[in-house]
């Protein structure tokens, strides 16, 4: 078994990995916000803004980031300290998102939620602003939400020592 300090390093790449590419894309989209609200946004438009931020926050941020993505990447960033692989370690992002050594189900979960989600993004890239930065503002709430969501649930489950939701790792997966 690696020493612990390498686990703890495997813990750090794989929750820390995540949030990364999470920070990444909400910066990312937060210029195409700023640009809308800075253009000058009619009410209509606000009433769009702030509709979609407070859906948002909601379906991705509470619904998708707090209660099944952020539990399940801490789960299995447990899993990579307590039953570490050096595949695991070295790929810690990947495993703590489910894209390997995980159920069929979350795997295909994963799998094609990103392939819906390279498509939003293909597809929001051709939407003129104002609405472009309208859209992304739903987005970047929801990243953010999840960001904090995901560092706070992973620390929360390192407190307590135990998985919040479960960890989803296949049994094929070996030890």
């Amino acid at each position: 078994m690696p020493p612990e300090s390498v686990r703890v390093l495997g813990v750090i790449w794989g929750v820390g990995g995540i949030a990364a590419v999470l920070v990444y894309a909400a910066v990312s989209l937060g210029g195409y916000t700023a640009d809308a609200v800075l253009a000058g946004l009619g009410p209509v438009e606000w009433l769009a803004l702030i509709g979609n931020c407070v859906f948002m926050a909601w379906a991705e941020g509470y619904r998708g980031f707090q209660q099944r993505f952020s539990p399940r990447v801490a789960a299995r960033a447990l899993h990579v300290y307590t039953a570490p692989t050096w595949t695991r370690l070295w790929l810690a992002p990947f495993f703590c998102a489910g894209y390997f050594g995980a159920t069929r189900r979350l795997c295909l979960t994963v799998w094609i939620g990103t392939g819906l989600i390279v498509s939003a993004v293909l597809l929001f890239n051709r939407v003129p602003q104002p609405w472009r930065g309208i859209l992304d503002s739903g987005v970047l709430v929801g990243l953010g939400w999840g960001t904090v969501t995901l560092i706070v649930t992973a620390l929360t489950t390192f407190r307590l020592g135990h998985e919040l939701v479960s960890a989803e790792v296949s049994p094929a997966a070996g030890r």
